[in-house]
């Protein structure tokens, strides 16, 4: 039976995380929906985008294969879940904020790559000279073309995956972004578990501008595969010519992408702890 926990609270460009260190999973188990809408909710909660399990990845192997997959690999798991409960394959802003946490409670050396197990695959963490953390998230896959609708609003999008789906809309205008997501309005054929939209907007030379709704959150004010996603876009449409280093800002802040020449795509961006605690599960209602 869960009782008194402890947990801290993070953001990267104000995507905002609820940390549960958990190294040998005893703390929270099966770690219940319940529980990650009850502590990011943001009224009755601690209020977060979303909850980051610190585990080890040994520790999580008998109840995630994908942990499993990778515990000869690296040490620590990212156990992510969405604001609403579900599971979510990987979050690059999430990712540098977990790593962070490893270096600051002495449990990684920031001198060294930090291997990371996630859903999406083990991803590689180094802290720069000027305080950014940037990860490699692998390659990005590039899927052609769909359509986004709401209502009897449609807008053609690149569908592209960085572990998790997005689709990324070109505009003029980020006014255009509208209440996609669990729109009555949204077809989901395409997308049957879900996808992230990013609405982006050129600003200057491989520089854009977007706003992103995710899958079971909303809105947010960053995201860090959308910002991968919304660069490779971009930079396709200027002839996908590489390397290329893109600014993407969001409505938390700036990130850095770079689109190396052996496909692989680096996300660089801040990662800040802020508050701590601990709280009972009847504190929040469980």
């Amino acid at each position: 039976m869960l009782t008194r926990f402890e947990w801290l609270k993070g953001h990267g460009t104000e995507n905002d995380f609820v940390l549960l260190p958990d190294p040998a999973g005893d703390v929270h188990g099966d770690l219940s929906p319940r529980l990650v809408r009850a502590l990011c909710h943001r009224r009755r909660g601690i209020g977060a985008d979303g909850v980051l399990r610190v585990i080890r990845s040994a520790a999580y192997a008998g109840q995630e294969p994908l942990a499993a997959q990778v515990a000869d690999e690296t040490e620590w798991f990212m156990d992510y879940r969405n604001s609403d409960g579900s599971v979510g394959e990987m979050c690059g802003n999430g990712v540098r904020v977990f790593a962070r946490h490893l270096v600051e409670e002495g449990l990684a050396d920031p001198a060294e790559p930090l291997p990371i197990g996630t859903r999406g695959g083990v991803k590689v963490v180094h802290f720069d000279h000027d305080g950014l953390v940037v990860v490699d998230m692998g390659r990005g896959e590039l899927q052609g073309d769909v359509e986004v609708a709401v209502g009897e609003r449609s807008w053609k999008a690149s569908r592209i995956s960085m572990g998790n789906p997005h689709a990324v809309v070109m505009v003029d205008d980020l006014a255009d972004a509208g209440p996609l997501l669990e729109s009555p309005g949204y077809d989901p054929g395409d997308f049957p578990d879900g996808v992230n939209v990013e609405f982006v907007r050129e600003v200057g030379a491989r520089h854009v501008a977007m706003r992103v709704f995710e899958r079971g959150s909303g809105e947010t004010r960053s995201c860090g595969t959308g910002a991968c996603a919304a660069a490779l876009a971009a930079a396709v449409v200027e002839g996908g010519s590489r390397p290329q280093l893109w600014r993407v800002d969001v409505p938390g802040g700036t990130l850095y992408v770079h689109w190396l020449e052996n496909d692989h795509v680096e996300l660089g961006g801040p990662a800040v702890l802020g508050v701590r605690g601990h709280a009972e599960p009847r504190w929040l209602g469980l």
